[in-house]
């Protein structure tokens, strides 16, 4: 290469990098770490796996502390509450049941003994405090830590093996009572005082199976004054099948099926609700079977066949021998009446069973009256025993109500308290005996109530103050009257076996003449086997709703007057 040959451009020079001053590195691994550690946090929490973030299968998704099943407010209230010697808050119906048109403030109590073996019993953990404390930590607004009684929980988690320190009486599963005596009663001591109402939001929730309870026994009212009215003595016993539990899908989880339908089968036998059928069978009854059902069709079942008398023919062949239904609206309920039903009657002859035709739109009543008068012109019927004022042939005066041959009818479609009253009149002034008549209830069962529904309420009734001194605690706004609490320490008692609880100060001398009725369910730990089985629990309903009638008043005397004297002194109204 010769001297004019040109040189190849000289590259640039590389910028060095400049140095990060040691201790400004040191603060950014620590940051990365930090983002990472509190990451691995919301997606683990402190407590490991027991309690991921994230669905994990065969575990339960929404598993978490019971230190924070509890509304929010409730942790902070340990530094609220005033300093204690004790404290105690009772729980209670302040209301009848709104909407049914029943003229009955009686109620059933049932539900407890899941509240406690489920959640109240479950002892807390040093990891179960260390979870919540992860919760808290940015539960306040803004993300910033929460107030919550973490040495107090720790402290119980030590002494006392991680049981929740309290006392709480109940009503027995199953008692009948009138509405504002008092379902229970939790006690705290000491320390502890200031957690009295910390369960509350759980305890709280025996208002659903109480309600479903109550709810299924009104009915159950209706169906007892119409088999009075038109059913001869020897099929009394039906009457537990009239009212079948159809509400399963509607519920909003597996627990609330069990809960409700448990508390229906209280007061009847049929149930399509399995979930709690074999709960109740195998984890309250020791195998002994409470919950029935029959095999039936559904619509999906009769449209997959080329037509419906197809369909019917199969089902007849399978089941003939014993009771099935068959929903009939598939495509024209008329239709199916006049034609498919005559077309399988010689089949249906043949197998000797009972066919239950099951409207599933229009309006019930006239349904219901629609699939009688089928089943009658198709398989004929006799007449009861019962005298039957509605019928208008002269052939027919003085003859009981009808009972169709092989043939039943079940409305499940729009079925509530008022429609099962309105349908059972219809088929009585149509000259039919209830005993052809069965219902399913679903989204009205199990669904259609609130907390509101019969005003459940949990109030502070009683404290003793750090220095010893006792006062009488009762809420009395001037705004509601309905929503004055009772004062002082009560005692909830009865006169006999089968008389409607009452209620008094517990001081009071009268207490030592009655017979108490709470029994303490949890005291400080799990107390073995203080719930009875299932079929006690049903007798006991059975039994005290007969001996108790309703639109009673549970408040003594005595008590009342401690309530007036309250009231007068804060210039209420009494």
């Amino acid at each position: 290469m010769g001297t004019g040959a040109s040189q190849p451009p000289t590259p640039p020079m590389k910028k060095q990098p400049e140095t990060v001053p040691k201790k400004k590195y040191d603060d950014v691994v620590k940051k990365l770490e930090a983002v990472q550690k509190e990451l691995q946090a919301l997606k683990m929490s402190k407590a490991g796996e027991k309690y991921p973030a994230e669905m994990t299968p065969g575990k339960r998704a929404l598993e978490c502390p019971v230190a924070v099943m509890t509304d929010s407010y409730k942790a902070t209230h340990p530094w609220i509450y005033p300093e204690a010697q004790s404290m105690e808050a009772y729980g209670e119906f302040r209301a009848r049941y709104k909407g049914v048109g029943a003229d009955d403030d009686r109620f059933v109590f049932y539900g407890i003994r899941h509240c406690i073996e489920n959640l109240v019993s479950r002892p807390w953990t040093v990891q179960d405090v260390e979870a919540a404390e992860a919760f808290y930590s940015t539960h306040n607004v803004g993300n910033t830590p929460y107030p919550f009684p973490k040495d107090l929980f720790l402290k119980f988690v030590r002494e006392n093996g991680g049981h929740f320190p309290v006392k709480i009486q109940a009503l027995p599963e199953g008692s009948v009572c009138y509405v504002r005596t008092p379902t229970f009663i939790v006690t705290a001591e000491g320390e502890y005082s200031r957690l009295v109402t910390f369960l509350e939001t759980l305890l709280d929730m025996v208002w659903y199976p109480s309600c479903v309870a109550t709810l299924s026994r009104y009915c159950k009212d209706l169906f007892a004054a119409a088999f009075a009215h038109s059913v001869d003595d020897d099929l009394y016993f039906l009457l537990d099948s009239r009212l079948h539990d159809f509400g399963f899908r509607g519920c909003t989880c597996v627990e609330q099926s069990v809960l409700g339908g448990a508390a229906h089968l209280l007061n009847f036998g049929g149930s399509d609700t399995m979930s709690a059928c074999y709960h109740v069978q195998y984890h309250l009854n020791a195998g002994r079977p409470v919950g029935t059902s029959i095999p039936a069709t559904e619509h999906s079942v009769m449209t997959a066949w080329p037509n419906e008398e197809a369909a019917l023919l199969n089902e007849i062949e399978l089941y003939g021998t014993s009771l099935f239904a068959c929903v009939m609206d598939s495509y024209d309920y008329d239709r199916a009446l006049n034609e498919v039903l005559p077309a399988i009657a010689d089949a249906h002859r043949a197998k000797g069973g009972l066919i239950v035709l099951r409207p599933d739109s229009g309006d019930p009543t006239e349904q219901v009256i629609k699939g009688l008068r089928a089943g009658e012109k198709v398989f004929g019927c006799t007449y009861n025993s019962k005298r039957c004022p509605h019928h208008t042939r002269e052939e027919d005066i003085g003859k009981g109500y009808k009972v169709l041959n092989n043939c039943a009818v079940i409305q499940g479609d729009g079925i509530n308290y008022k429609i099962i009253k309105e349908i059972l009149d219809a088929v009585h002034k149509a000259g039919y005996s209830a005993i052809n008549v069965t219902f399913g209830m679903g989204g009205a069962l199990l669904q259609k109530m609130n907390r509101d529904t019969m005003s459940f309420a949990t109030k502070l009734c009683h404290i003793i103050y750090a220095d010893g001194t006792e006062r009488d605690v009762m809420k009395t706004p001037k705004s509601s009257a309905a929503k004055i609490s009772l004062p002082g320490r009560m005692f909830v008692g009865r006169e006999r076996e089968g008389a409607a609880p009452i209620v008094l100060p517990k001081d009071h001398p009268r207490c030592e003449r009655l017979d108490p009725v709470m029994q303490v369910v949890y005291n400080k730990r799990p107390i073995p086997g203080i719930f009875q089985d299932f079929d006690s629990i049903k007798a006991r309903v059975q039994r005290d709703w007969a001996a108790i009638p309703p639109n009673g008043n549970p408040i003594s005397p005595e008590l009342q007057e401690k309530v007036d004297s309250i009231l007068k002194s804060r210039g209420n109204t009494v």
